[in-house]
């Protein structure tokens, strides 16, 4: 397989009075060519900061204190901005967290994803209108939302319609930050069902961010597990399911709903802050298996097969 894009050690800390917030915290990982790509963890583990890392958008306070993104072998954090802004949407494009909320209210849809069209490529206004309306049926929308305002479609379509203008110039990645927050399960399913039949019919690559573990096991092919800041485990979704070896991983899957079960089986604990990591490995204050090493000696990546990999001593011992 091809690698479309490599993270290479990537630390993303935010400056404040108190320390550094290390909310990405050397981060290492490959996507590759025409794949769906997730990235599950709970909230607050940094999975939003990587992507914006990735995209370029990470703001004062925030800084990249270490790492290379390399996207088709060029390092997008040696790239001026105008440089980076001439890769976005043509290259990569980013679908929001909240973006249901993305759109201009005064504006209709059509303007909006004319002007995203003519910021980034110099075509026919015609022309432009045609991509729109492709666009648009490529996520199962009628030609009559171009002429609509964002008040008067529902969430499903503004989902859609922000997924319609992320990839109307065919970017080789697109990334999706929790793309069906809010949306009921029919939705959710609508959604993800557009996102899986762009990637084949445009050859695209997604990269997917959702705390939710049922909608990575039945959409993407390969699974990063996020814990404050860390990857703790990575690989095949089926493995990951089928043959999870991170304690944390197991957590996750066992906090999934089940129809046979009266109650979900939380994780214990809260995650812990940014500001102050646990020392050694992450997990271990709310890990059921913790041992001595695992509050002493970071863990290292233990490969498992192929394409699967853990950090956790378990595995070595």
């Amino acid at each position: 397989m091809q690698k479309l894009l490599q993270i290479d050690d990537l630390k993303i800390y935010y400056k404040s009075k108190f320390g550094d917030y290390k909310s990405v915290d050397g981060v290492t990982f490959e996507v590759y060519e025409n794949e769906i790509f997730g990235i599950a963890g709970e909230s607050g583990c940094g999975k939003s900061t990587l992507v914006e890392g990735i995209l370029g958008l990470v703001q004062l306070p925030g800084y990249i204190k270490n790492g290379k993104i390399l996207f088709k072998g060029k390092d997008l954090l040696n790239l001026k901005e105008d440089e980076l802004r001439a890769l976005r949407w043509v290259d990569f494009s980013y679908i929001p967290q909240g973006s249901m909320n993305s759109l201009n209210p005064v504006l209709k849809i059509e303007e909006q994803m004319l002007d995203v069209i003519f910021a980034h490529v110099d075509v026919p206004v015609e022309k432009a209108k045609d991509m729109a309306i492709s666009s648009l049926r490529e996520t199962n929308l009628p030609i009559k939302v171009l002429d609509m305002y964002s008040h008067e479609l529902s969430g499903g379509m503004k989902q859609r319609v922000i997924i319609a203008m992320s990839t109307i110039l065919k970017p080789k990645l697109v990334i999706a930050d929790e793309p069906v927050t809010a949306l009921d399960v029919l939705v959710q399913k609508l959604i993800l069902q557009s996102i899986a039949n762009l990637k084949d019919s445009n050859h695209m690559t997604v990269i997917l961010v959702a705390h939710d573990m049922a909608i990575h096991a039945e959409i993407v092919d390969r699974l990063a597990i996020m814990y404050a800041g860390k990857i703790m485990e990575i690989g095949p979704v089926h493995d990951i399911f089928k043959n999870a070896q991170h304690p944390y991983t197991k957590c996750l899957i066992m906090a999934i709903p089940a129809i046979n079960e009266k109650n979900i089986k939380s994780i214990p604990g809260l995650s812990p802050s940014p500001l102050n990591w646990p020392k050694g490995c992450r997990f271990h204050p709310r890990c059921p298996y913790a041992f001595a090493s695992c509050s002493e000696i970071e863990p290292t990546f233990t490969k498992i097969n192929s394409n699967h990999y853990a950090a956790c001593h378990l595995l070595k011992e």
